[in-house]
């Protein structure tokens, strides 16, 4: 074969694939998604169903960007040479808000009272996306809380239905403790165990199920104020640099 051949076969291979992202060009690697690669380049997607450990999920659409004028979930399409991106105009930004908002109303966030705040994604992204009001009107679902388990309880007034819990039973724990029933405002997350309470299930507070909630769904009993507030995770760094901060590390 001509050497000439062998170094165009070379370049085509170190050729570096990227996508534009609100002007600037970024790097992505074959089979990497938009939010990988954004991440990857220090860019912020905001987002709440999402988290690189599990098989991306695109149930809470905050992660929508617009693709060559298309709307996409961020985290589910794969990056693709030729692409551009929008993350950070005003119209998907007052999209995210209003589906923050809609989150809000749609359970029963009480953030003053709430042992999660400043460590509550929901919260901390409400903050960066400016939402200063719920906007819409407040459901106020009746929704049952399960304190049977001896070290972890379940706040089914605060779940956003990110099924983070979920993928981490399954895929991480190897349980399937939990799943989604229902639909619309009738959904409600569910305990497989005999009785449907925590207390007669698998889980345990080592699993990653019991970690993994982004609000204050599931909470680790006696373990409410060990951090002051004031010292949380996000009362010390917005949410767009800590998400990139863990990215880096």
């Amino acid at each position: 074969m001509p050497i000439w051949s062998n170094l165009t076969n070379e370049n085509a291979v170190m050729k570096t694939l990227s996508i534009v992202i609100d002007g600037q060009q970024v790097p992505f690697k074959q089979g990497q998604t938009i939010i990988e690669a954004a991440s990857a380049a220090g860019i912020y997607i905001p987002h709440l169903c999402y988290q690189p450990e599990f098989t991306p999920h695109g149930s809470c659409k905050v992660c929508a960007v617009k693709v060559n004028g298309r709307a996409c979930s961020a985290c589910t399409t794969p990056a693709s040479e030729g692409q551009v991106v929008d993350n950070n105009s005003d119209e998907i930004n007052a999209s995210r808000r209003s589906i923050t908002q809609m989150l809000f109303v749609e359970g029963n966030h009480l953030c003053p009272s709430c042992e999660k705040s400043g460590d509550c994604e929901l919260q901390a992204l409400a903050y960066h996306l400016k939402m200063f009001d719920a906007h819409f009107p407040h459901l106020f679902p009746q929704r049952e809380i399960d304190a049977s388990h001896p070290d972890i309880m379940l706040d089914r007034d605060r779940c956003i239905f990110c099924e983070l819990c979920v993928r981490a039973s399954r895929d991480v724990d190897q349980k399937n403790v939990f799943a989604i029933s229902g639909r619309g405002i009738g959904s409600e997350l569910i305990v497989n165990s005999p009785s449907g309470t925590l207390h007669d299930s698998d889980l345990d507070v080592n699993d990653k199920a019991a970690h993994v909630c982004p609000v204050g769904a599931i909470l680790i009993k006696r373990k409410a104020f060990d951090v002051p507030i004031g010292e949380r995770t996000y009362d010390k760094k917005s949410i767009d640099g800590t998400v990139l901060n863990k990215v880096e590390k």
